[in-house]
């Protein structure tokens, strides 16, 4: 029988070879998840935080006297039913108030009285219909008057808002379906927001494939586009990859994913912008955003125009609104705490435009 001191020598070798044996697993084990954390990180796509200050800055025409109006931007909204007036005005109002020359509103003709209400400064035109107003045998001649209606001034827009306060009425959409379809002829870039986020999502063929369309969904419209066009569920891991993926599934049109940071994606690129930001969550935010990316949108691309920019307008015109927007909701905020509106904030919007985009 050993003694104790051949004993000791025994178990001191096996505590060696066992510890051994788990060094090497830890160190197999460490291996392994290097090379899964090395593969996964391989297969995020990266996320740039844009340079939104020196975009804005970029974008902004100079204010020159000798320019006359319209140059500096008109905008049309089309959207506004009899139960919301308000998403219109605040899209065509903030247009203006960052420096669009001209801002108009196509609605219903429930809604007109009340928007014009609002502001004498809004160009407002009530020709859409809904389908209580409009018998079945009057809606094909109704469409083709709303149609060549909004054709005389369809040349003249350099961008179209779709959406805010539209609502759901089966022949309204309708309607607005053949405007956006007028639209795609004419070139006309198109902001779809709100309601159009509805009608698209059930209909992506009606922008699928064009390149100066601009999707701002939130949470939820981002999650129905997802289902819709990926055939699967929002993937916030691998968000950025999904977003590029979800603007080529839609052929290339540009999508602003809203939210903490928002994320932009032309199917090539995603950019970030996260910068200033308000925690208050009033209704009505997404509206100045779809206004202010639409007047930023035409600006980038007349600059487009005169010198190649290094970004695709479109992506360009959703940073600069993006930022801007951040910016007066935070100014707003500074002042109104929980009591900030949606109209706190657009009074914020000349100040924020000084601020980051100076008048020379």
């Amino acid at each position: 029988m050993p003694g104790f001191s051949t004993v000791t020598r025994i178990q001191e070798h096996l505590v060696r070879c066992l510890g051994g044996c788990n060094n090497k697993y830890r160190y197999t084990t460490s291996l392994y998840n290097h090379h899964q954390k090395k593969k996964k990180m391989q297969s995020v796509t990266p996320i740039l935080e844009a340079d939104a200050v020196s975009i804005i800055k970029s974008v902004t025409p100079t204010l020159d006297p000798s320019r006359h109006k319209g140059q500096a931007g008109k905008i049309a909204v089309v959207g506004g039913c009899r139960e919301y007036t308000g998403a219109p005005y605040f899209a065509a109002i903030s247009a203006l108030k960052i420096g669009a020359d001209l801002s108009h509103v196509f609605c219903t003709k429930d809604a007109a009285p009340v928007i014009k209400c609002y502001s004498p400064e809004l160009i407002v035109h009530p020709i859409l219909e809904e389908s209580y107003s409009v018998s079945d045998d009057e809606r094909q001649s109704s469409t083709a008057k709303v149609l060549a209606e909004v054709d005389k001034w369809m040349e003249r827009f350099d961008c179209l808002v779709i959406g805010p306060g539209l609502g759901r009425d089966p022949y309204l959409l309708d309607c607005v379906s053949d405007i956006i379809k007028h639209a795609r002829q004419s070139n006309v870039p198109m902001i779809i927001d709100g309601d159009g986020l509805f009608l698209v999502t059930n209909c992506p063929d009606l922008v699928s494939g064009y390149p100066l369309a601009v999707l701002t969904p939130n949470v939820n419209e981002y999650k129905r586009l997802v289902q819709k066009v990926l055939s699967g569920e929002v993937d916030d891991q691998n968000g950025p990859l999904q977003l590029i993926n979800l603007s080529k599934g839609m052929g290339g049109v540009t999508i602003l994913r809203k939210g903490k940071s928002d994320l932009i994606s032309d199917g090539e690129t995603v950019r970030s912008v996260s910068m200033y930001g308000s925690p208050r969550r009033c209704g009505g935010q997404g509206d100045i955003l779809s206004g202010s990316v639409a007047i930023f949108l035409s600006w980038a691309r007349q600059q487009d125009a005169e010198s190649k920019l290094s970004l695709n307008p479109t992506m360009l015109g959703c940073i600069a609104g993006s930022i801007l927007m951040r910016k007066a909701a935070s100014f707003a905020f500074e002042n109104k705490k929980r009591s900030t509106l949606t109209s706190d904030i657009i009074e914020c919007l000349g100040r924020s435009m000084e601020a980051l985009s100076p008048v020379n």
